[in-house]
């Protein structure tokens, strides 16, 4: 077997303890303590025991370490569903949701009666016309309504085929009736 190339000066042992224990995220923390320990002449079967991690993972991370040092081995990632839309594009969905009402663009197709309100279903709807992107997880969408200063709440359930007329006169029959009834005595 030939002799390990990667090996840690102290000063770089020491930098990766201390930035192992400044850091808050635990898949950064197991990149800075494998790499440690991989240079510290721990053998790959013992790293993997205590880390949990895969051999070609340790030496992705001991190269990139090599080549830019402990910023090679934070975590770059912003998202999945991030890179669907560029910046320009989440900056014209905002605008639209200041300035529209679902109502104003969907018509009578908006999620709710008066389509006064943006919801979920509208929202994707805006964007999958607008820019052609759908996204799986509805909490793309509630991110995206956030985005525009929109809180997410659950829209009323109002049937669209309801006469008002109708309505009210059940309510008037509904009021009529509670005066008419019995009032029980209140119990001390």
């Amino acid at each position: 077997m030939a002799p390990r190339k990667f090996i840690l000066t102290d000063t770089q042992r020491t930098e990766l303890r201390l930035a192992y224990e400044q850091c808050r995220d635990g898949p950064t923390r197991t990149r800075f303590q494998a790499v440690r320990l991989y240079g510290s002449a721990y053998s790959v079967a013992q790293i993997q025991e205590i880390t949990g991690c895969s051999r070609t993972s340790l030496m992705d991370w001991c190269r990139r370490y090599r080549s830019t040092g402990l910023a090679g081995l934070r975590d770059g990632r912003q998202g999945g569903n991030r890179a669907k839309l560029s910046r320009a594009q989440r900056q014209t969905v905002r605008s639209m949701l200041q300035q529209y009402t679902p109502r104003q663009l969907f018509g009578p197709q908006a999620a709710t009666a008066d389509g006064q309100f943006w919801t979920v279903s509208d929202l994707k709807c805006l964007v999958e016309t607008s820019f052609g992107i759908t996204w799986d997880s509805l909490t793309s969408y509630t991110t995206l309504l956030k985005e525009g200063d929109l809180s997410f709440q659950r829209p009323q359930k109002v049937y669209k085929s309801r006469r008002e007329s109708e309505a009210m006169a059940f309510d008037e029959l509904l009021e009529k009736n509670s005066s008419i009834l019995p009032r029980m005595p209140r119990r001390r």
